[in-house]
């Protein structure tokens, strides 16, 4: 039966509560985590075969797993709480999260993983707290689990807080209560709640009255797909974007899409990009000599994808179009944050060119733009960052503002595909209605692994169109049998 939003109906609701009381007591948003209050919770799920045995004995067993899980992560069973001074905090009070039980027997795994087809908006009702901003963690609960049936596979929803954590603490969390329903005793990563980061300010964010509200409108007509890399696929990206690089040739010179050298040479080039990247960041010294290693795969397939995009957009070759990437500052600090601290601790680099500029150039020159300012991003950028936002508390700006915007969200990296419950791992990932805009990416694992991604991408419709017969683009992507 073709999916649809009525296609699902909750059979109850309930509150789990953590197996232990939590030793930690209080922890304060940060400058990392303070900004995204204006933003929907993180809504991402897994969808599973049908476990070999009933749901009636398999909901105990989620419920048990998650009350174990939230014993390690107990901010998540806490409450927000804004305190005299205007500071929020994650009051860990065992209060809880919810749970959900739904089913869609009418649905089919036919219906849900159609080959070359949209996403089926009823994914969105596979997830709690539909379009539910960070900030109403002061009068609700911070995370949710929803377990919906289908007619021969199960979804597992899980909703948190964008305040409480970023993708990597979510992936960590969500991991552990897989872990621990698999049947292990000891789980093996423990989360590190430390507040002694360079994220831990005193700077107060102010809010109007009632709290704030979200940033982008959410009922544009939009469209929503998955576009499938190989590896094989995505090292051709990479090939393309490094074969002919400025930085490998020896004559100091810029060539152009037939491999022929220009003599407006290296100097041109970093002060164009010492124009257009972060302001932070001097492009010609970073130009110079090795320090620029090669575009990686994920900078290849981005560059492509910004590319393909501003091209379906039609916008005219004088406008500046951005492209948003949010990169993990644990390993950019200088001492490196603990891998597995708990939180946000993510910051935004935006990279911008003209249409002009981005679509008469070569894949490289995009490429290179979105690689030098990730390179870029060190513990001197991330502290500046910091200073920056304490100086102008401010929330997070999530949105398409001028229409020719990209966000990339999630990672590759991410371990999304280790969330087997007990019975194999799951047959796809997949978002809710969460954050959801024109020109939102999140980069997902391809679930074959090696190095192969997903990227859902979110369109106006018009848009994806135009991307579908981007034969440059879509010379990558494959079909998912």
């Amino acid at each position: 039966m073709p999916c649809s939003d009525s296609s699902v109906s909750v059979i109850s609701q309930c509150t789990i509560y953590p197996d232990q009381k939590s030793a930690v007591k209080s922890l304060k948003l940060s400058v990392s985590d303070l900004p995204m209050l204006s933003c929907h919770y993180i809504q991402k799920g897994v969808l599973l075969d049908s476990p070999p045995f009933s749901v009636v004995d398999l909901l105990p067993s989620l419920k048990h797993s998650l009350s174990l899980a939230l014993s390690h992560f107990p901010a998540l069973a806490g409450r927000f709480e804004t305190d005299a001074d205007g500071h929020v905090h994650i009051v860990c009070n065992d209060t809880g999260v919810g749970f959900v039980h739904a089913k869609a027997k009418n649905l089919s795994l036919d219906a849900v993983l159609q080959p070359n087809a949209d996403v089926p908006h009823c994914f969105r009702e596979f997830f709690a707290y539909q379009r539910t901003l960070s900030y109403s963690g002061h009068f609700r609960p911070l995370a949710a689990v929803q377990v919906t049936e289908l007619a021969d596979a199960v979804f597992i929803g899980c909703t948190v807080n964008h305040s409480v954590l970023d993708g990597t603490s979510f992936w960590h969390f969500f991991n552990t209560f897989a872990e621990i329903n698999r049947g292990a005793k000891k789980i093996s990563k423990s989360p590190d709640f430390s507040r002694d980061t360079v994220f831990n300010s005193p700077a107060v964010l102010h809010f109007p009255e009632g709290g704030p509200k979200v940033t982008f409108s959410g009922n544009d007509p939009l469209r929503e797909r998955i576009f499938h890399f190989t590896r094989e696929s995505i090292l051709k990206l990479k090939n393309r974007a490094n074969n002919t690089h400025l930085f490998k040739t020896t004559h100091n010179c810029n060539s152009d899409d037939n491999g022929n050298c220009n003599d407006n040479g290296l100097s041109e080039t970093a002060e164009i990009l010492g124009k257009q990247l972060n302001d932070s960041w001097n492009a010609v010294h970073r130009y110079n000599g090795a320090k620029t290693a090669e575009i990686s795969s994920f900078q290849s397939l981005s560059a492509q994808l910004w590319r393909s995009v501003t091209r379906a957009r039609n916008l005219p070759d004088s406008k500046t179009t951005t492209f948003r990437m949010a990169v993990n500052c644990r390993h950019r600090l200088q001492p490196k944050m603990d891998s597995h601290y708990f939180g946000n601790a993510i910051q935004s680099i935006p990279t911008v060119a003209t249409v002009g500029e981005l679509l008469s150039r070569d894949l490289r020159w995009g490429a290179n733009l979105l690689h030098n300012n990730v390179v870029a991003h060190d513990d001197a950028t991330v502290r500046r960052g910091v200073e920056d936002w304490e100086s102008a508390p401010r929330l997070f700006p999530l949105g398409n503002f001028d229409g020719a915007m990209i966000t990339m969200g999630s990672s590759p990296r991410f371990p999304m595909y280790n969330n087997d419950f007990g019975w194999g791992k799951p047959l796809a990932v997949r978002s809710g209605a969460a954050n959801k805009f024109d020109g939102k990416i999140s980069a997902f694992p391809g679930r074959e692994g090696s190095g192969s991604v997903d990227l859902e991408v979110v369109l106006a419709p018009e848009t994806m169109a135009g991307l579908l017969s981007d034969g440059e683009f879509m010379q990558y992507v494959s079909v998912i049998d």
